[in-house]
């Protein structure tokens, strides 16, 4: 065998380019290699847990590197119900980030990603309720269908179904995983998933990987171990360094990692009646577990053992051999045509590779729409020696242009295509959005898209090529390239979207003293010569004035923005925007984008509806300062009241005399955050003592948050305590307090109708100088003083609040704002 020395210079490019998920694939040799080393493997592991950020990256990088498995991870949510340490957004826009995160770690680790569709709906203390509200049988159902497709050897559950497992949804993630373990092989269960191709299967083993974290360690000697940190020379890493660079793409958790090195033991608890001491004991992995694959086995040791890394195209006549060899094979047991199929998807992408063939499907812009022109330039390039012929290209229609060229050594062939999108595509709205979600589910009608992480491309162009005297075709979904003069090539998808996008300023309108106000809404153009006029549907009593509704935007990407006078009527309603054009066509459908370096940029469609509501409130419109932390909305929230807010920098807060703001408010996780906010203490509490009021929302105090400053006037301590149950009781220990007074009074009617919780990181250890304000528990759980506490310094107070106003706010919650205000407003000491 010949020594495979330049591997070591590359293995920094083993691995895919997480940065921007639609960029090609780059195989060098150690990744060829590694994926020949592969065919050789016939074993598949399914890992399973709640959420993304749950699973165990090193075991999955040394399973999906040094046993070769088929690695998956199934995620029962997409974190939508979690905090976000970069950016404002919450709820699916998190959900979205946290699945590209999820899908740009499997990139590192080289394993596979699904989901089930149940919804995060916020923390849950219990399985019971979790499996309740996330609808059991559901995603049961989901998860036995991705067993049946993945048809895993083993299924590994991340945690125990007790409370050992840390909360609800994690304790059910593992009750599911048991569960589906048993019903995937039963025939009786969810039979309506036949129809569609899979069949029952039995996995050999289901086993629990146990664990020690912080003081709970599930552990034992005498469980099956496996040592996860070893070494790969191929790749100049561990594994233990490979899955770091996985769960840092964490990032909206906060999970950047250190890169372990050395022995890492992992620890497995069987879950049924096995009993082996290892994780592939007793499960054949080899081809000789299928009759009629003796001569396929013996021309993949060849090409095995005769790899040039210098020369991979040498390899291409040999692999050619073997899938037609394996083609050729007849053998109708189940699990071999399920790997016949794994196998030839595998052989053909490495003949493609050591062919040196690289194809792309580009268009100059990176929106469409339906009924517009789209040109697109396919792309190939042969680099190597061996004898390549484009056929055809199919494009979006199935418009096929026939080729019949030779794709020469290092030449580019490109061929340019122009045609109109048809008008019955959909848009390319994440699938598990198409419908609003229910309370703990996502929709969808198609059994088939269960499971998958994202959109297949929206738009995409077959390569039909042969190599040597085998043809074969290359999908490619079409992209948009940019060249930013600091990162660099930017690949993004196109998307296809409606003829027009519609965004109001805001998410909600609140109205308190005035009885109008004049917003605007926004459009922008998704197609040429866009003609119409703007209608607005208000429901209740409220009202809604165009003075000039009409639209006529010339081109492409032109926009405009229309003024509205909403006229308040009573409670909450909705306030819905449509353009209807002059072709016939209508358009309502608001655009959500998220854009971050390490992930594709993403957006939501959704219907362009806005709430508006009338609310009683009392507040002196004083100056107010915020500092920012992870990312929130109450800026926004108290300037729609009538606030002025000023943002403060850490020198601003250093140099400027802050006397002139009645409030000082922080943002969530700032002390967590901003390492500046130690050094900025001082000052913080002068004006404090000086007379102002300094709020702070709730922070973290763990390994992902640690407090990097100190808060308040006196000690005191957050905790993980948190009320859950956005209904529970709350009772006012001090129902004399400004806080419950002034300017607002405050009942337990301003406690209705708030969502997912009522506050986190609560906290606790109070100096005798606090005061708790409010009183609350989860149901079965003690009291919990520490969501909303107080003192007094000097002329002035302090607050701290786990209750959760990030997400109360911008639901235009009417009892969140009187609350804040009274906050904000509390008077000096005397």
């Amino acid at each position: 065998m010949r020594k495979l020395s330049l591997f070591l210079s590359l293995f920094s490019l083993f691995l895919f380019n997480g940065l921007h998920g639609q960029a090609p694939e780059k195989w060098n040799s150690a990744k060829i290699y590694h994926e020949i080393q592969k065919l050789n493997f016939l074993g598949s592991v399914l890992y399973l847990a709640a959420h993304p950020d749950d699973e165990n990256t090193r075991l999955i990088t040394y399973l999906a590197n040094y046993e070769k498995a088929n690695t998956a991870y199934i995620s029962l949510t997409r974190g939508d119900g979690g905090q976000n340490l970069i950016g404002k957004e919450q709820g699916v826009e998190l959900g979205l980030i946290r699945t590209q995160e999820l899908l740009a770690a499997r990139m590192q680790d080289g394993a596979e990603q699904y989901f089930s569709t149940a919804y995060e709906f916020g923390f849950s203390k219990s399985a019971k309720e979790a499996l309740a509200i996330w609808d059991h049988q559901k995603v049961l159902s989901d998860v036995v269908w991705v067993i049946r497709k993945f048809q895993p050897d083993i299924i590994i559950t991340r945690f125990p179904g007790d409370a050992r497992a840390g909360h609800g949804h994690h304790a059910a993630s593992s009750i599911i995983a048991q569960e589906a373990y048993t019903a995937a092989a039963d025939p009786k269960m969810f039979p309506e998933q036949f129809k569609y191709g899979v069949q029952p299967w039995k996995a050999k083993r289901i086993l629990w990987n146990t664990f020690n974290f912080g003081s709970t360690n599930t552990t034992s000697e005498n469980q099956i171990k496996e040592d996860v940190g070893v070494y790969n020379p191929l790749l100049g890493k561990s594994y233990g360094e490979i899955a770091a660079e996985s769960r840092t793409m964490h990032k909206s958790q906060g999970f950047g990692s250190a890169k372990n090195r050395g022995s890492s033991i992992e620890y497995f608890k069987q879950l049924d009646k096995d009993s082996v001491k290892y994780l592939f004991e007793n499960t054949s992995l080899q081809w000789d577990r299928f009759k009629g694959t003796e001569k396929f086995q013996e021309k993949l040791n060849s090409i095995i053992e005769n790899f040039n890394s210098s020369k991979p195209y040498q390899s291409v006549s040999k692999l050619i051999e073997l899938v037609k060899e394996l083609n050729s094979i007849k053998n109708k047991d189940e699990n071999f045509i399920h790997y016949q199929k794994i196998k030839l998807k595998e052989i053909e992408q490495l003949i493609i590779a050591c062919s040196g063939i690289w194809a792309e499907a580009s268009s100059p812009d990176y929106t469409v729409s339906s009924n517009s022109n789209v040109a697109i330039t396919a792309q190939i390039i042969n680099r190597s020696v061996i004898n390549v012929s484009l056929e055809k290209i199919t494009f979006l229609n199935n418009n096929d242009t026939v080729v019949n060229k030779i794709v020469n050594n290092n030449e580019l062939l490109s061929i340019k295509h122009k045609e109109i999108l048809s008008d019955k595509i959909n848009f390319s709205n994440p699938y598990w959005l198409m419908k609003k979600p229910v309370e703990g589910l996502f929709f969808t009608n198609n059994l088939q898209l269960i499971g998958k992480p994202e959109n297949d491309a929206a738009l995409t162009v077959n390569f039909k090529i042969k190599i040597e005297d085998y043809s074969l075709t290359i999908s490619r979904g079409v992209i948009h390239k940019t060249t930013d003069p600091v990162k660099g090539e930017i690949y993004r998808p196109v998307e296809i979207l409606p003829c027009a996008t519609l965004n109001f300023d805001e998410k909600f309108y609140l109205f308190d003293s005035s009885n109008s106000k004049k917003i605007k809404c926004h459009i922008k153009s998704n197609q040429d010569k866009l003609i119409g006029k703007l209608e607005i549907k208000t429901t209740g009593n409220w009202k809604a004035k165009i003075s000039n509704p009409e639209i006529n935007l010339v081109n492409k990407g032109d926009e405009t923005s229309i003024e509205i006078e909403i006229f308040a009527g009573d409670g909450k309603e909705i306030m819905e925007a449509t353009i209807l054009t002059n072709e016939g066509n209508t358009c309502n459908k608001s655009i959500a984008r998220i854009n971050y370096d390490h992930i594709p940029s993403q957006f939501v469609l959704s219907d362009c509806k806005v709430y508006v509501q009338k609310i009683e409130l009392k507040k002196e419109l004083k100056p107010i300062a915020y500092i920012e932390g992870a990312g929130d909305d109450v800026p926004k929230c108290l300037e729609q009241i009538g606030y002025t807010i000023t943002k403060l920098s850490d020198e601003q807060i250093l140099n400027e005399d802050l006397s002139k703001y009645a409030a000082i408010v922080t943002g969530i996780r700032a002390y967590n955050t901003n390492n500046r906010l130690q050094v900025c203490y001082q000052k913080l509490m002068n004006y404090v003592n000086n007379g102002g009021n300094l709020i702070v929302q709730y922070n973290t105090n763990n390994r992902i948050g640690p407090l990097l400053a100190k808060i308040g006037p006196y000690p005191f301590s957050i905790s993980r305590e948190r009320v859950t149950d956005e209904k529970s009781p709350v009772n006012f220990l001090v129902p004399e307090h400004p806080i419950l007074n002034y300017p607002n009074k405050i009942s337990t009617s301003d406690f209705e109708n708030w969502i997912q919780e009522r506050g986190i990181y609560f906290a606790n250890e109070l100096d005798s100088n606090y005061v708790s304000i409010l009183e609350m528990n989860d149901s079965g759980e003690s009291k919990n003083k520490g969501s909303l506490i107080t003192a007094k310094y000097g002329k002035g107070n302090f607050v701290y609040t786990g209750l959760s106003f990030f997400r109360e706010l911008p639901a235009g919650v009417p009892g969140a704002y009187r609350l804040f205000v009274n906050l904000i407003s509390l008077p000096q000491n005397k």
